[in-house]
C-alpha cells in the first residue's frame, strides 16, 4: 500500500493547525495565558494562540487555543479497530429470530455500578429507540428487559439467569479515574468466578466504549457513539446463531 502522511488541516493542507481546550489549576490573568501558552510549547506545538481564557472556579481557568502540530502520520497504515458485522432492519431482525432461532432472543441490560445515567441503555432498550431506530422493547421477537441504573453486578447476573437471557447490555458513561473500567471487570470476573461468562453473549457500551477495549476487558464486543438499537439486536442475533 503506498504511503500517505498527514497532519491536521486549518486554513492550509497539512498546516497542521489544531485546536485545543483546556484547564489549568492557575487563578485567571494575564500570568495565566502566558503559563498555557508555555505548556503547549512543551507539547511541541508551533504558532501558539491563546484565544481564549475563562476563570471557571477560584483557582481555575479554562483555556480555548490554536496551535500547529508539526508530527505527521502515514494515514496507510492505520487500521480500523470498530466492530464489522452484519446489520439488519427492524423486520429482518423479527423475521431471522423467528424463522432461524424459533423463539425469543432474550436480552437483560442496565447501567451498573454508581452510575446513574440511562440515556444510553434506553436509547437501545426502551420502546421508542432513537432517532426513529426502534428499541428493543418494541420487537415482538425479543424479551427486553432494561434494569435501569445503579444496578449492581450481583442484581444484572441474577436476572440474566432467571430470563435465561442470551445477551447482556452494560452501559457506561461516567469514565471519571477510569471507574467504567472497574465497573466493566467486576462484572466479567463474577461471571468467571460462577462459571457463566461463556452463558452469555456481553456487549458493553458508552461514549469511551471501543470494541478493542471491551474484547480487551473480556466482552465480546463494544459499542460506542451513535449505535442504533438495530445495530445491537443485529449483533446478538448474528453472534447467537454464527452468521
Amino acid at each position: 500500500m503506498e504511503q500517505e502522511f498527514i497532519k491536521p488541516y486549518g486554513d492550509t493542507l497539512n498546516d497542521g493547525r489544531i485546536q485545543l481546550a483546556f484547564t489549568l489549576p492557575v487563578e485567571c490573568c494575564d500570568r495565566a495565558h502566558q503559563g498555557a501558552i508555555t505548556y503547549l510549547s512543551k507539547l511541541n506545538l508551533e504558532n501558539i494562540e491563546v484565544v481564549h481564557r475563562k476563570a471557571i472556579a477560584p483557582g481555575f481557568t479554562y483555556f480555548v487555543a490554536f496551535a500547529s502540530a508539526i508530527p505527521t502520520i502515514d494515514y496507510s497504515q492505520v487500521k480500523s479497530n470498530t466492530l464489522k458485522h452484519q446489520t439488519m432492519d427492524f423486520y429482518q431482525i423479527n423475521q431471522i429470530i423467528k424463522e432461524s432461532l424459533g423463539r425469543q432472543l432474550k436480552v437483560v441490560g442496565a447501567s451498573i455500578g454508581s452510575d446513574a445515567h440511562t440515556v444510553g441503555i434506553d436509547a437501545i432498550m426502551n420502546m421508542k429507540g432513537f432517532d426513529g431506530n426502534y428499541g428493543l422493547e418494541r420487537y415482538p421477537e425479543i424479551t427486553a428487559l432494561n434494569l435501569g441504573a445503579q444496578v449492581s453486578c450481583e442484581e444484572l447476573i441474577a436476572q440474566a439467569i432467571k430470563i435465561d437471557a442470551d445477551a447482556i447490555l452494560v452501559s457506561q458513561t461516567v469514565t471519571q479515574k477510569d471507574i467504567h473500567l472497574k465497573n466493566l471487570t467486576s462484572l466479567i470476573e463474577m461471571l468467571e468466578a460462577e462459571s457463566l461468562r461463556k452463558r452469555f453473549i456481553l456487549i458493553a457500551g458508552g461514549p469511551r466504549i471501543s470494541h478493542a477495549l471491551a474484547i480487551e476487558l473480556g466482552y465480546d464486543a463494544g459499542l460506542g457513539a451513535g449505535t442504533m438499537p438495530s445495530d445491537v439486536a443485529s449483533l446478538i442475533i448474528t453472534r447467537l446463531l454464527k452468521l
